[in-house]
């Protein structure tokens, strides 16, 4: 398959290992199969960017689908809460963070590719949003599919760095007056969207709900 990354530069060879611990999959080389969104991601206000394509191998190797039947958004969370930081308003916060990680962990470490959600700009607030007993699971889950959110493949292992299956092709530019604004109109209508579920009915379970009623993974009313 091939797959972009959006940078600053021109990345040849990334480098196994590189790349922040405070990512939403801790470190790792992050991805997208849609050149657009990784021009997006490359370019901010004060500087153009690149979307550097690569040619990806994924044969044999072990991929973790977090959007697959066998999770549910609080898995997601859960990876979330291990590895970024989060502003935890209230008591039920904290034990929701240690409860998200006793039933719902996912061990990301032990995967070669890990695919899932990117938690960007609206998108964290809508994650936090949850966690801070503001919004239900429900509501959360919604949230999610506001503005295109956009998938991310991150490459976790060094098999999946080999140079036989990670062989850069080329590199496009992405021009800060095209693709910054893309971007901040993504994140400014997930916003508005958001703004308008919260103004509507609130059904569903929050946080505390799932804690107090001891709710874990497979339970329908996470579905």
């Amino acid at each position: 398959m091939a797959l972009y990354h959006g940078s600053d530069h021109v990345i040849e060879r990334p480098v196994f290992g590189g790349g922040r611990a405070r990512n939403d999959f801790g470190v790792g080389f992050y991805c997208t199969r849609d050149v657009d969104l990784a021009k997006e991601w490359a370019a901010t206000h004060r500087a153009d960017g690149f979307a550097n394509k690569y040619l990806f191998d994924a044969d044999g190797l072990g991929v973790l689908r977090l959007d697959s039947p066998e999770f549910c958004v609080l898995h997601w969370i859960s990876v979330l809460t291990a590895h970024r930081t989060f502003r935890l308003r209230n008591p039920v916060a904290a034990r929701g963070r240690r409860y998200l990680a006793e039933h719902f962990a996912v061990n990301v470490e032990a995967a070669d590719v890990v695919v899932g959600w990117r938690a960007d700009d609206s998108y964290f607030d809508f994650a936090e949003g949850f966690l801070n007993n503001a919004i239900t699971v429900q509501q959360l889950s919604v949230a999610l599919r506001l503005g295109d959110l956009g998938e991310q493949i991150v490459l976790k292992s060094a098999r999946a760095f080999s140079p036989d299956r990670l062989r850069f092709l080329d590199a496009e530019g992405a021009d800060r007056s095209v693709y910054a604004s893309r971007r901040q109109a993504r994140n400014d209508a997930a916003g508005a969207a958001y703004r308008r579920l919260l103004e509507a009915d609130a059904r569903g379970l929050y946080l505390s709900d799932i804690m107090r009623e001891g709710i874990g993974n497979g339970d329908p009313r996470l579905l």
